[in-house]
């Protein structure tokens, strides 16, 4: 039988649906490629592995901000150190994969990039439950840290102090002299600028900095900081001596068991004027026959510690007055009668009677005698009562004919005073202010004051807010870097700028 060349193409479609299908559904295997390639054989290799969460680490690092830098720097300083480690234990076997590693580097490499991820997370969204997060994956990765030791005869850095450089004492004598006497709290505008000497007296209220240009260097005053780094085999007695490379400076260790100690002149740090500096120190390890390196992460304060300013809701009483007119009251009585009418008034809501500033007023005398009018028959009266409360005012309309044949009526009234307490706030601001790292600056708070806030400013990146009212006696809230206290009757708060007060 003969197919025809219009049926042939549908059959050719056909076949080739048929056999997608097959190969889909895995029933002509033999057609298929050849995957049965050994596990992990394209998986990352652990120097490729390690390499990018080293990169990464550092790519955070260097986008860290003002804040990030303090309140993240002790998981930015473990994942160096983990990093480092790892890199030590791996140099001979960067091509193995994960799967070959001993339990404890896989752990390390698991606890690394969960600490990387919370720090990505950190930086990303700041706040109290991310940077609680980075210290918990920190602490995971300080125990992984810990755990290489005594795995193999690699060196170790386990920790090392300190964490922040402190600033320079380059600006310590450049202030401005407060105008005011020592008896006398300072005013917001009492600064004015001395060209002498600073000279203080014990007694004297506190200065305010005037800061020196950026150029300016360490002064000879200035001691050198010491790093201390605590490990393990970091070095023999027969090994050249460890080094450690701050900048252009460049140092050897104190040896001693399990810990290093570098004196580091306090120029060797890079400083800048307002802005806290991340510097990686570079700890050099000349042992059996090659060199390990490791990075010792620390935050240099700056010249500055920062600023602030304080705002003060003061509240005053203004006394608002008034003139309260009363209605009109009328008294009458019969044919020879005299009659009063007693009528007791209080105050509107929120207003008092000032009665110094009050009069009775006769509005009209009216008499008749057989129904013809004569005034002058009437001798009534308005008076204030004597036995009216003290919040209260009471008037007496009396009618009093002059003759028992005649009849009368009185109309009075009274004209009263009204003063009531009206509070009126006002907002008194200090303006910005610097702070200083050797002087503490003391602002008083104004005795009508009702509410004060405080902004304060650190290292020109990191705010915090503080908001009290003058009844609220709790604890200030901490500040990194800044000591805050309030004196016990609440009238004075103290700023200082203090490298001791580390979060």
């Amino acid at each position: 039988m003969k197919l025809s060349w219009r049926v042939l193409p549908w059959i050719v479609a056909a076949l080739a649906t048929g056999m997608a299908a097959a190969l889909a559904l895995g029933v002509l295997p033999a057609l298929r490629p050849n995957t049965s390639e050994p596990a992990g054989a394209s998986s990352a290799t652990v120097g490729e592995k390690l390499a990018v969460l080293r990169g990464d680490r550092a790519g955070l690092q260097a986008r860290a901000d003002g804040e990030a830098r303090i309140e993240l720097l002790q998981p930015f300083r473990v994942a160096s150190l983990l990093g480092d480690a790892l890199a030590a234990r791996l140099s001979g076997n960067t091509a193995d994969t994960l799967d070959r590693l001993p339990a404890a580097q896989r752990r390390a490499f698991a606890d690394l990039d969960s600490l990387n991820a919370t720090l990505r997370d950190g930086i990303a969204r700041p706040g109290e439950g991310s940077r609680a997060m980075a210290l918990a994956a920190a602490t995971r990765a300080q125990a992984s840290l810990e755990a290489l030791a005594g795995l193999d005869e690699q060196p170790l850095v386990l920790s090392f102090t300190p964490r922040f450089v402190p600033p320079r004492r380059a600006t310590g004598e450049l202030t401005l002299e407060p105008r005011a006497p020592p008896a006398t709290a300072p005013k917001a505008d009492s600064f004015k600028l001395e060209t002498g000497p600073a000279r203080r007296s014990p007694g004297d209220s506190p200065t305010v900095p005037r800061y020196a240009p950026s150029f300016v260097t360490a002064g000879p005053d200035d001691p050198a900081v010491t790093v201390e780094v605590v490990g393990l085999h970091l070095g023999a007695p027969a090994d050249p001596p460890p080094t450690l490379t701050v900048g252009a400076w460049r140092g050897e260790a104190a040896l001693s068991p399990a810990r290093l100690r570098f004196s580091v002149p306090r120029r060797a740090f890079p400083t800048d004027v307002a802005r806290t500096t991340l510097l990686n120190a570079t700890l050099s390890l000349h042992g059996a026959g090659r060199g390990t390196t490791f990075d010792l992460l620390l935050l240099v304060l700056p010249d500055r510690p920062g600023s602030f300013a304080l705002d003060q809701k003061i509240r005053t009483t203004a006394t608002e007055a008034d003139t309260l007119v009363s209605p009109e009251i009328l008294s009458r009585g019969g044919v020879g009668e005299t009659k009063s009418l007693r009528r007791c008034f209080d105050p509107p809501p929120g207003w008092r009677f000032d009665k110094s500033k009050r009069r009775v007023v006769i509005v009209e005398r009216l008499a008749w005698q057989d129904d013809v009018g004569d005034s002058t028959l009437n001798s009534g009266t308005v008076e204030f009562a004597p036995d009216e409360k003290p919040n209260q005012v009471c008037i007496v309309v009396t009618a009093k004919p002059v003759t028992k044949t005649a009849r009368a009526a009185t109309i009075g009234r009274f004209e009263i005073t009204l003063v009531r307490d009206r509070a009126e706030d006002r907002v008194v601001q200090t303006g910005i202010r610097a702070l200083d790292w050797q002087e503490a600056v003391t602002m008083p708070v104004d005795p009508g004051a009702v509410e004060w806030k405080l902004y304060v400013r650190l290292f020109d990146e990191i705010d915090r807010e503080v908001s009290r009212t003058t009844q609220d006696k709790t604890p200030l809230p901490a500040i990194p870097f800044v000591r805050l206290e309030r004196s016990d009757d609440g009238r004075m708060i103290t700023l200082r700028g203090d490298q001791e007060a580390k979060p």
